[in-house]
């Protein structure tokens, strides 16, 4: 297996191989031109997006900054929003469904390291260069999902369909459908239903 498939595969690999440090500063400097965008130049965006995530639909919006370590390994669905200082650490997959929404400040992370320092610090190749190794676990957000701000999301989690996931919550563990969960860790209130549209709050209207 290639490090690249050993990394998609979960298994331990190599960050340091040539061809996924080529991607990553690609990526790294295609994050940085997008920065260097304003809210009008919407072509020019979509430009910088077919490079970094070729994997995106119709109606993405992302507010700069944006930060993605490879972009090639993140799916975004239709109408996908994400506030400013969204952050993708996609070494694993990861995949958003339709018509999600994120406050700022919201970061996925995929990458997982030995807990042990023995086995996480840098070790020496043949050559005398330095490299750790690492493993990934993907992520999974299905459609019509709204996270609060400063939102952090842990590799291995799934969030199902019609969450929303209060403003500092760190989600360590899966998420079923038309969930309210808040917290750190995060955990689940209670279900949304049919109680909680916007026509029953009066104070509003």
């Amino acid at each position: 297996m290639t490090e690249e498939e050993k990394m998609l595969a979960g298994k331990l690999y190599d960050p340091s191989d040539p061809k996924l440090q080529e991607r990553l500063h690609y990526a790294h400097r295609l994050s940085q031109e997008y920065n260097m965008t304003f809210d009008d130049e919407s072509e020019k965006r979509e430009e910088i997006l077919k490079k970094l995530i070729p994997n995106h639909g119709e109606g993405t919006y992302l507010q700069e900054p944006i930060f993605f370590d490879y972009g090639s390994y993140t799916h975004l669905g239709k109408h996908f929003y994400a506030n400013a200082n969204f952050t993708v650490l996609d070494c694993g997959d990861v995949t958003i469904g339709d018509s999600v929404w994120f406050g700022p400040n919201v970061t996925l992370v995929t990458p997982m390291h030995p807990l042990r320092y023995q086995e996480r610090n840098l070790q020496p190749h043949a050559d005398g260069s330095l490299f750790d190794i690492e493993y990934d676990k993907p992520i999974k957000i299905g459609d019509n999902c709204w996270f609060g701000s400063n939102v952090t999301v842990i590799g291995g989690v799934t969030i199902g369909n019609g969450c929303v996931i209060g403003a500092g919550s760190v989600v360590t563990r899966d998420i079923p459908d038309n969930s309210l969960a808040v917290g750190n860790p995060c955990r689940v209130v209670r279900e949304i239903t049919e109680e909680d549209s916007i026509k029953y709050k009066s104070e509003i209207h």
